[in-house]
């Protein structure tokens, strides 16, 4: 019994940390099934039933061995009939569960035949699998056939009970805005895939005593809502939901420290936060919350559209989007899409009509009018000539990214989704959240994800390789679609919609992905740029210009936000680089906006893939897996260059709002203060500020902007500021960059350089020292992102160098006298961008030279 004291002493330790026990690993799952076949007892029992995770993990893969043994008579244990293992396996969701179902419904054991009969009806990841029950219903099989009928009357869907007509629950309210650093801490993002331990963490930056206010609240003998005025910006919504569900949703048979169900209520849900929601079954509405407060019992009426407090109506709603009934009884957006689609594949098969069980998304009317970019873009993904906001689509995801972070959440929701392989096109998996330094939980994900990837047919970067934003970008074919689970997976060609870890997963495993098509707000620029304005100065003008005619607002309580939920449109910068065009998609994340386009000409796009051929073939040569994916990614950016042809929008296309831009009146930086990206002010207006530390870093940033630091910071002996972090986004612009000398200009003025990642961005690594105020290019200031109490401003490179000379923020005119000095006559040269084929015989170098001469390592904690 040497297994069950160390698992309970397991239990102990998790218990001790207020969690349940792990699942169980492919190596304990066999150990309890020897236990079993010696001495099966009910705790044992319990273990094998509820302990296991299900679709394709490697546990999984050895309880539905031993089940099959079971239930096809080749082994005999007393407290499991045949019938009570293939029952067993029917709670396993889909993979290797699937066949041993199948097989059963030959058997001669009428009982495991009914058992089987039972559990494929409600089994709904069964993918080509399909075909052998077809198979078996054509040939006479009664079992198969009655499979085969229960999909097609959608009974998986119909058994379960509908979203009730009222529903009651305690309000647990967190006023302001609720980001998912709130839900889902940075500093604890190692511990995302472990859903329990991760929520331990859930608002603990943010309130006094939260998890054992929820236990009180739980008292009271009705769910707990979470509530909020602004809920879910920010990144990490997946994880953000997890805890959620974790401490306000239900338990999932079968599927270990998960839960799903709950209900959020808020006067704004963030966009990819409502729709993770959507996908993970809970219920979210938007709706007033002003009169509700922690503590207050609440009843909803989903279908009247009213929550009601002592009785009396406080606030009104609609359901949005119109089928979310439906998600919430299938347990999630993704099963329902899932189910919908097994159910037609067996219509068909039995020359059944379309099913009248679901009900149908509605569609918006057809105005006649022209398309916008994104609405060509969406509808050629989606076989049309271009989709109208409010449309529900699926369209095509032609490139998905996943970075390290996510990532686990990522492999663990494609376990669930029972899949062996991915149909998108390209997948691609980095490792730039957590290079730099690494947990030890990081240091096995490092070494276990790739493989996971790869042999899924998807394409794994390394630790050190940097950030996947900045390689994914380099992979994406123009005009196409995509998704990824970080807000930042902007394209700055084609569009990205980024989602949670398990709609990114689902698009991965499909190739598709569930839309709701958005409205488009366009920007437009016009006029020239000014002398020591940068493109970040651009991206920080589309705030200030919001605030200034009234479409956006800081302060939280009533916010005003016309970017939010819609898709950013930008126009009027047609030669932009593609490396400059993402810092503008890049930042529509900070605008919550669903996506973003950015309208280029031809040329720009045709030098960046000529670059990014030569790149990826490198990465071929290099050894990078998965081989195939890569070298059929190049072969369609060949097809595109020998013909290359762009959308263009059409110019009647209808847009929520027009914002211009008049380039000649940005004349002095433009920064986001603390500790909000929205909340943007002239240079003018916070000169004088004292720093404490500099970030260089980020997606926000491209090679250009390295030169453009070193350049101002030549010649000088040291820093004004306590630390300047100068982190490139990849490991090419590093060695270009040390190639070209900059990182003897960085060793010079005592720079703190790191692998090339996400670093202090990401607030999971390094962070800055408490209460320091700093100055960031990086992507996001919410509070205690970059570390424990920090001010930050947000703006440019050429900016964060001056910062960094100084010891404070600039007035216009110091600005103004160092960096057009510094630069003038080597812009050309500074923002000259990496373009691979015009570097001789160019292959990836190693990192080793760099290490030894600059001491650039990865750190360990």
């Amino acid at each position: 019994m040497a297994f069950m004291d160390e698992y309970k002493a397991h239990v102990a330790e998790r218990e001790a940390l207020g969690v349940p026990p792990l699942p169980l690993s492919a190596e304990q799952t066999a150990e309890v099934i020897e236990l079993i076949k010696a001495d099966c007892t009910d705790e044992l029992l319990d273990l094998l039933t509820n302990r296991v995770a299900p679709g394709v993990d490697d546990a999984a893969y050895v309880k539905a061995a031993f089940l099959n043994d079971v239930a096809a008579g080749k082994v005999e244990v007393a407290c499991i009939a045949p019938d009570k293992a293939v029952e067993m396996l029917g709670m396993m969701l889909g993979g290797y569960n699937v066949k041993p179902m199948i097989d059963a419904l030959s058997s001669s054991d009428k009982a495991v035949v009914a058992a089987a009969v039972e559990s494929l009806k409600k089994t709904l990841l069964v993918y080509d699998a399909f075909n052998d029950v077809e198979e078996l219903h054509k040939a006479g099989n009664a079992a198969a056939t009655e499979v085969m009928q229960s999909w097609a009357d959608a009974e998986w869907f119909t058994n379960k009970p509908e979203l009730a007509e009222e529903i009651t629950v305690t309000v647990y309210k967190v006023p302001g805005e609720t980001n998912t650093d709130d839900l889902s801490p940075a500093s604890e993002a190692f511990t995302r895939s472990d859903i329990p331990l991760h929520a331990n963490s859930f608002l603990v930056n943010r309130m006094e005593k939260p998890l054992e206010t929820i236990a009180e609240l739980k008292k009271k003998g009705h769910p707990v809502a979470y509530v909020g005025d602004v809920v879910g910006t920010g990144s990490s919504r997946k994880s953000g939901v997890n805890s959620v569900q974790w401490h306000m949703g239900e338990d999932i048979p079968g599927v270990p420290n998960k839960r799903t169900g709950g209900v959020v209520l808020g006067g704004i849900i963030a966009p990819i936060f409502f729709a993770t929601c959507e996908d993970s079954g809970a219920l979210p509405l938007e709706l007033d919350v002003s009169k509700m407060e922690t503590g207050d019992v609440v009843t909803i009426y989903p279908y009247k559209g009213e929550a009601h407090k002592d009785g009396e109506c406080i606030a009104t709603f609609k359901l949005n989007p119109n089928t979310i009934t439906d998600e919430v009884r299938a347990g999630g957006r993704i099963p329902l899409i899932i189910g919908r689609g097994l159910t037609s594949k067996a219509r068909a098969c039995l020359g059944l009509g379309t099913s009248e069980t679901f009900l149908t998304a509605e569609q918006p009317a057809d105005t006649g009018k022209g398309f916008t970019l994104a609405q060509k873009m969406v509808g050629k993904a989606s076989g049309l000539a271009g989709v109208r906001p409010g449309m529900y689509v699926e369209p095509e995801m032609s490139t998905v990214g996943s970075q390290d972070t996510t990532g686990p959440m990522t492999r663990d929701e494609i376990k669930e989704l029972a899949a062996l392989g991915f149909n998108a096109d390209l997948v691609l998996q980095s490792f730039c959240h957590t290079a730099a330094y690494p947990k030890p939980s990081d240091v096995v994900m490092h070494h276990t994800l790739p493989d996971f990837i790869a042999n899924r047919s998807g394409v794994a970067l390394r630790p050190g390789d940097g950030v996947i934003h900045s390689w994914l970008n380099r992979m994406v074919l123009p005009d196409t679609v995509g998704t990824g689970a970080d807000s930042h997976t902007r394209f700055p060609l084609g569009i990205s919609f980024p989602g949670g870890s398990g709609v990114v997963a689902f698009a991965a495993v499909t190739g598709s992905m569930p839309l709701t098509m958005p409205e488009s707000v366009l920007v437009r620029f016009s006029g020239e740029m000014q002398p020591g304005i940068t493109l970040r100065d651009l991206v920080n003008a589309i705030p200030y210009q919001a605030i200034q005619e009234g479409l956006l607002t800081v302060p939280k309580a009533g916010k005003k936000n016309i970017f939010a939920g819609r898709i950013l449109e930008i126009e009027g910068l047609p030669e932009l680089k593609a490396e400059q065009a993402f810092e503008l998609s890049d930042a529509s994340a900070e605008r919550s906006a669903a996506a973003c386009t950015v309208l280029l000409d031809t040329a720009p796009i045709e030098e960046y893939l000529k670059s990014n051929v030569v790149l990826l073939e490198s990465m071929i040569a290099d050894g990078y897996e998965d081989k195939r994916t890569l070298a059929r990614r190049v072969e369609k950016m060949k097809e595109w260059l020998a013909n290359p042809s762009l959308m263009k929008p059409d110019a009647d296309a209808e847009y929520a709002a027009v914002i211009e831009i008049d380039l000649n009146t940005i004349t002095e930086p433009i920064l986001a203060c603390p500790n909000d990206p929205d909340n943007v002010k002239l240079l003018s207006e916070v000169a004088g500020t004292e720093l404490h530390e500099v970030f260089l870093g980020s997606c926000m940033t491209n090679i250009g902007h390295y030169r453009a630091a070193g350049e101002v910071m030549r010649g000088e002996s040291e820093v004004a500021v306590e630390k300047f972090w100068i982190v490139p986004p990849t490991r090419m612009d590093e060695q270009q960059l040390i190639n070209e000398g900059y990182y003897e200009v960085y060793k010079a003025i005592k720079a703190q350089t790191e692998v090339p990642g996400c670093s202090l961005c990401m607030g999971n690594q390094a962070s800055a020292r408490p209460n320091a105020t700093v100055f960031s290019t990086s992507t996001r200031n919410f509070d205690n992102r970059l570390g424990k109490g920090t001010q930050v401003y947000l703006g440019s490179a050429e900016l964060a160098a001056v910062c960094a000379k100084l010891g404070r923020i600039p007035t216009v005119q110091e600005y103004m006298d160092i960096v057009p000095a510094k630069l003038a006559g080597k812009e050309d040269k500074v923002y000259k961008y990496l373009n691979f084929n015009e570097i001789e015989g160019y292959h990836l170098e190693e990192r080793k030279a760099a290490e030894e001469k600059y001491g650039i390592t990865v750190k360990p904690v």
